[in-house]
């Protein structure tokens, strides 16, 4: 059925070696049949390259201990903090969900709504404390501009300056990292008059 040509390859059809191939040849071959010189080095230069090549492998070896740390502290804060965009996401949520228990309080509402949505908040409390997430308490403690995010400042004669009088929204940690700061109201003393 098929018929299979024979390559005819005779020696006069072969290509012959051209001047190039030829050159690269005989100098492949000089250099295999004289064998490289051997570098003698005097004691003072040995030990010069020996105490070199210890000092490049001792820091490679520190280069590599610093690396592997470095990784390992990667890692793990990677997955200590892995939930934080989700966390970002999440909080509006539960911000709205104490809202709308405290308006319902304030309504003095009660009954199956108020209890399902109070043991849900506590329920989401739970799961975000469990995962590594705390509250941020800000009210009547001292302003930390670290944690808190002052949204103006009032005066206040009952409280010390400084101190932070109301919280307007709650603030947030992820294993001892903020995820939002409290936005807060600051107290500062009261404007004195102008005579004295």
């Amino acid at each position: 059925m098929f018929s299979r040509k024979k390559s005819s390859t005779s020696p006069e059809t072969a290509a012959a070696p051209t001047a190039l191939e030829k050159k690269l040849s005989e100098q492949a071959a000089a250099e295999a049949a004289s064998p490289p010189a051997a570098k003698s080095l005097t004691l003072a230069e040995a030990t010069a390259e020996l105490a070199e090549t210890r000092n490049r492998l001792l820091r490679l070896a520190a280069d590599f201990e610093n690396f592997r740390r470095r990784s390992t502290r990667e890692k793990e804060d990677a997955s200590k903090y892995a939930i934080q965009t989700f966390l970002e996401k999440l909080l509006p949520v539960l911000d709205n969900l104490e809202m709308a228990q405290k308006a319902a309080t304030d309504a003095g509402a009660s009954g199956a709504l108020h209890d399902g949505v109070g043991m849900i908040l506590g329920q989401l409390h739970g799961v975000l404390r469990e995962a590594g997430v705390e509250e941020i308490h800000a009210a009547g403690g001292p302003f930390d501009p670290a944690l808190h995010e002052a949204i103006s400042q009032q005066e206040s004669s009952d409280v010390a300056e400084g101190t932070v009088l109301k919280q307007f929204q709650k603030g947030y940690k992820l294993n001892g990292r903020l995820v939002r700061a409290a936005r807060v109201v600051v107290a500062r003393a009261p404007a004195q008059p102008a005579g004295n």
